[in-house]
């Protein structure tokens, strides 16, 4: 298994966290591997945000504002 600090580095360190951009990823790897404490507190660390949809978190690599379209 997968060690938590392995998880978030490999997450955070993908093309698309890299390069700004959006990373998906299911909520029950979240709770099973790292936590949902520790990855929130990861997300806000970085100024990055996130929501949780049907089983799945998505997390939005900047700092930019989100707008709900619908």
């Amino acid at each position: 298994m997968i060690s938590p600090d392995r998880w978030l580095c490999q997450l955070f360190a993908s093309r698309a966290a890299a390069s700004g951009g959006v990373v998906r990823r299911n909520l029950r790897d979240v709770d099973r591997i790292v936590g949902r404490t520790r990855f929130l507190h990861e997300i806000e660390r970085r100024g990055f945000r996130a929501i949780e949809n049907a089983g799945q978190v998505v997390i939005f690599c900047n700092r930019e504002p989100l707008r709900f379209l619908r």
